[in-house]
């Protein structure tokens, strides 16, 4: 499978294309990397160095990917943190090119806005043009539980509730969901996931670990996508990549970093385990 990945990017640590491109390789996907910025660390720290790319400097890396003549042969587009709505713009260009290429290429979006504990993190303007313009375009969604509310207008608590917000964002586009981070009020001890299609709905338990490093929304994005297109099954790709993720953290608590241990966890990146089975909501 080709990959085009348009994210932001770190020299020290994994957040935006530093969290997906990695993992997707090491799946045995082709990834082209587009950095929409190049900073020394992710913002989380409080302090970074770098560019910030311009949007004009972004469409012409993918015109330049166009140029070899390449673009029809991606299956897919994969996008997280856009920055500004003219970065969105040029992100949306690159979808609607691929697809006049490729009729069967997906959109993959991971719509950050914020997130459980931080509100909205990102520019003015910017939820509204996710919410507006790239939700319609996308065929596959990722928003955790913050940005599933923020997108519907809603505040869900129950599992009945995550699905009917589901649907709504379902109805005005993609046809696949993964709702990450889902707390409920009476779970206190763990977090699920929730993967909603045309085929129906499944969620995945999991403990809720001590940690909360950044990236981790960047790493589930890209792992669902391939697992999706890989078995076209979501109860499958949502085990898998469950699997996964849980041994990320697992290895970056007992690091005691900040920072996703992707190399020290490849093995389980590579070939996923299920450690959480997938029971059906629907």
């Amino acid at each position: 499978m080709r990959i085009l990945s348009i994210q932001s990017s770190v020299a020290y640590g994994h957040v935006g294309n530093s969290a997906a491109v990695f993992p997707l390789q090491r799946l045995g996907h082709e990834v082209w990397p587009v950095l929409t910025v190049h900073f020394s660390n992710h913002t989380g720290y409080g302090a970074w160095r770098g560019p910030l790319l311009a949007p004009a400097d972004v469409r012409e890396v993918i015109a330049g990917i166009g140029d070899r003549g390449v673009l029809g042969t991606a299956d897919a587009v994969l996008s997280g943190y856009q920055g500004d709505p003219a970065m969105g713009a040029v992100i949306l260009e690159a979808v609607a090119e691929v697809k006049s290429l490729n009729a069967a290429a997906v959109y993959c979006c991971d719509p950050v806005i914020g997130d459980v504990g931080r509100g909205v993190f990102v520019r003015p303007g910017i939820p509204e043009f996710i919410r507006d313009s790239v939700v319609p375009m996308a065929d596959i969604l990722t928003p955790n539980h913050f940005e599933l509310d923020f997108l519907t207008g809603r505040t869900t608590t129950t599992p009945e509730e995550v699905l009917a917000a589901v649907d709504e964002l379902r109805a005005v586009g993609p046809r696949d969901v993964l709702v990450t981070s889902v707390r409920y009020p009476e779970a206190a001890s763990e977090i699920d996931v929730v993967a909603v299609s045309d085929r129906g709905a499944w969620a995945v338990t999991t403990p809720l670990l001590p940690i909360s490093p950044n990236g981790g929304g960047d790493l589930t994005a890209a792992l669902y996508l391939a697992h999706l297109l890989d078995t076209g099954s979501p109860a499958s790709a949502l085990e898998r990549t469950t699997g996964a993720v849980f041994a990320v953290l697992e290895a970056t608590l007992a690091a005691a970093t900040r920072e996703l241990q992707l190399v020290e966890a490849q093995d389980f990146i590579a070939d996923p385990r299920v450690r959480f089975g997938a029971r059906q909501l629907r």
